[in-house]
């Protein structure tokens, strides 16, 4: 009889528990997305329309679900924290109140899902016409987009940072992208380390089986 009641107290805690934790996590995303256009763009570098859509699109393309314990979104917000503000395992599970495993896989299904995007969010650009009347682009007819790289901060294994340290001595990767005048992506390429150079990856791009090719009038 003891151990009996002993068991029901401890399903009796579990069960609360789990009741608690998933009001908790709905408050913390809710208070992100729900508290308007500016915390959501702080928290996530996006406005609640932009995320709305980006969870449509990671749901209906991506192919990403819901799970037992967390919705579309909160995975979603999850993914777009780690990535605008370098958070660290442990501190997302400490703000959504979940395991270290759970932001992992959690993590890689919306980066499965994003992959699937690609075909939409490259865009094939479309030269600047003789008659462009913004001030911007004008003075380039022709011209495709612009091209340029930045670093990313990442987390390698303390035997590969040498590869990855930059000149101002951050561990990252060397990101070559490029973007037609609306600021779309067109290409990007993501497998340098921070430690080469900027002609280097351009290089690379250029020369790789799967390379960047400039569009040309025939």
């Amino acid at each position: 009889m003891v151990a009996h009641r002993r068991r029901a107290t401890r399903n009796k805690l579990v069960s609360y528990s789990m009741t608690q934790r998933i009001n908790a996590q709905f408050s913390h995303l809710n208070m992100i997305i729900d508290a308007g256009d500016v915390q959501c763009v702080l928290n996530l570098r996006m406005n609640r329309n932009a995320f709305g859509r980006l969870c449509c699109l990671l749901m209906h393309l991506g192919g990403l679900t819901d799970s037992r314990y967390a919705r579309i979104q909160e995975k979603v917000a999850m993914f777009l924290s780690i990535l605008a503000h370098h958070k660290k395992n442990r501190v997302i599970s400490h703000d959504y109140i979940c395991g270290g495993q759970t932001v992992s896989t959690h993590f890689q299904e919306v980066m499965r899902a994003s992959l699937k995007l690609y075909m939409l969010l490259l865009v094939k650009p479309t030269p600047v016409d003789w008659n462009c009347d913004s001030d911007l682009w004008k003075w380039f007819e022709g011209c495709l987009g612009a091209l340029d790289g930045t670093h990313i901060d990442v987390h390698v294994c303390a035997r590969e940072k040498a590869k990855y340290r930059t000149r101002k001595v951050n561990i990252a990767v060397n990101v070559l992208g490029v973007c037609d005048r609306n600021m779309n992506f067109i290409y990007a390429l993501t497998s340098w380390e921070g430690s080469a150079a900027d002609d280097r990856v351009l290089r690379d791009a250029l020369t790789r089986d799967d390379a960047f090719k400039v569009p040309r009038d025939e």
